[in-house]
């Protein structure tokens, strides 16, 4: 090799160690109806350049992708055909705390910039949330529980395995000291972002956890819960674990929820409390009514909560989830407990617990449709009925769907849905859902590959 190669080899290595170090990317978020996260990759010129303003191009079919294939469900309403444009919202950007040469942005669905697609997640939220306060000036204020588990490989004949992480039971300080440096990790990095992490522990499932997040209103905190899931998911991978929200890792233990605690906002007060000792059960009249119009629809509102086969496999009595249709004071065998936390009065709730929600389910469907009920239970009035403040008795409760069949069953029949959540949604959403109940009737196993994905 002469003088005049030689230096173009250095030049060439010297330009590709460049390169290396420069590349970073964007990556755009969005969440599919079937409640998974995608992303799209940015390189980050290109992103400031060109896509904040007019997007990337995805394929309709992309947010009708069931957990199972990544293709369009029959009557979905869409197909091959159509391309949406992912426009960041650049109000939600992150520095990417495992990967700080990079950011994250959540993405909206538009048609074009500024006309909104109507099979937008975020859109139904945002819409169904400006109805609650166009007419009656209330914010819904949304703080979630994440449990999941974290998992680690096995080899066993020849085949890779995901078994539990640990066996300790419920708050043991030994499984929180296994995974300290994980959730330490975890805290930190949700702390860079903004996101308020409230308190974590050691759940009953083996190798199971659980982080609880800040309360706030509902549209910020369902793009935290995405971060968050995010966030567990990523930082588990760089510690060689797997972490998943699974309703159901494995049918022999407990599973995982999401759930999440629900008040009602006015003008900076929260108003689902009641405002003296009055008012029975130290919940305000329009709380009331809300939370009487969740009940009543509760059967429909599964099927965006708890969107999957297995997720009813979690559903069960005795198990702190909510099988039957009633509601009680700090009763946690109810699926709508009102809550009175540390520092609120004595005899006042100042929020709800809604227990069916899972970590497969899309958080801004989800909590379209228990706005959607709320806002029902205010327009009709609706009374509350007695609270349940015992264990269920099956005698004198009504089960509430023990499948996802039985749930879709009342999709069908909420005709109320079609003005908060808009019919092709709709048909879309109960498309997805058919199909997974269609799969996995047919594959009983299929339910393992589900740490996979969610």
């Amino acid at each position: 090799m002469d003088l005049i190669e030689l230096s173009k080899a250095v030049e060439n290595v010297e330009l590709v160690d460049t390169l290396d170090t420069d590349v970073s990317f964007v990556r755009i978020l969005w969440v599919d109806n079937s409640g998974q996260h995608r992303c799209r990759a940015i390189p980050r010129k290109r992103f400031y350049d060109v896509v904040t303003k007019n997007g990337v191009g995805l394929a309709f079919v992309s947010m009708v992708m069931t957990s199972f294939l990544d293709g369009s469900p029959a009557g979905s309403g869409l197909g091959s055909v159509g391309e949406a444009r992912l426009t960041p919202d650049l109000s939600t950007k992150r520095t990417i705390p495992w990967s700080k040469q990079d950011e994250i942005v959540l993405g909206d669905l538009n048609l074009q910039p500024g006309q909104a697609w109507e099979y937008c997640p975020r859109e139904a939220l945002r819409r169904v949330s400006k109805i609650l306060k166009d007419e009656f000036d209330l914010a819904m204020n949304a703080g979630f529980e994440n449990e999941f588990f974290l998992l680690k490989s096995a080899i066993r004949e020849g085949k890779e395995e995901w078994i539990q992480f640990d066996s300790t039971p419920y708050c043991s300080s030994s499984a929180f000291d296994v995974a300290s440096p994980i959730l330490r990790e975890v805290t930190s990095a949700l702390h860079s972002m903004g996101i308020p992490v409230e308190q974590l522990h050691a759940e009953a499932g083996k190798g199971q956890f659980e982080l609880v997040l800040g309360h706030m209103v509902c549209t910020k905190s369902a793009d935290n819960l995405v971060y968050t899931r995010e966030t567990v998911r990523a930082i588990a991978r760089k510690h060689g674990l797997l972490a998943t929200f699974v309703p159901k890792y494995t049918l022999d233990d407990l599973g995982s929820g999401c759930h999440v605690h629900l008040s009602l906002w006015q003008n900076g007060r929260n108003v689902f409390m009641a405002s003296d000792e009055s008012s029975k059960y130290g919940i305000s009249t329009l709380g009331k009514e809300f939370m009487a119009g969740v009940l009543h629809h509760l059967p429909s509102i599964l099927s965006f909560v708890a969107p999957l086969p297995i997720s009813y496999d979690r559903l069960q009595p005795n198990t702190w989830s909510g099988a039957y249709m009633f509601w009680g004071n700090e009763n946690r065998e109810a699926p709508l407990r009102a809550s009175t936390p540390p520092g609120t009065p004595n005899g006042f709730a100042s929020n709800f617990e809604f227990k069916s929600f899972d970590g497969c389910a899309n958080p801004y469907l989800g909590l379209s449709a228990i706005i959607a009920a709320g806002i029902d239970g205010l327009r009709r009035h609706l009374s509350l009925p007695e609270p349940v403040d015992t264990n269920p008795d099956p005698e004198k409760l009504q089960r509430l769907p023990k499948s996802l069949s039985e749930s879709l069953e009342a999709l069908h029949k909420a005709d109320f849905l079609e003005e908060f959540i808009g019919d092709k949604l709709l048909t879309a959403i109960k498309a997805i859902r058919k199909a997974e109940i269609d799969h996995y009737s047919k594959n009983k196993d299929a339910y393992k590959q589900l740490i996979h994905r969610y």
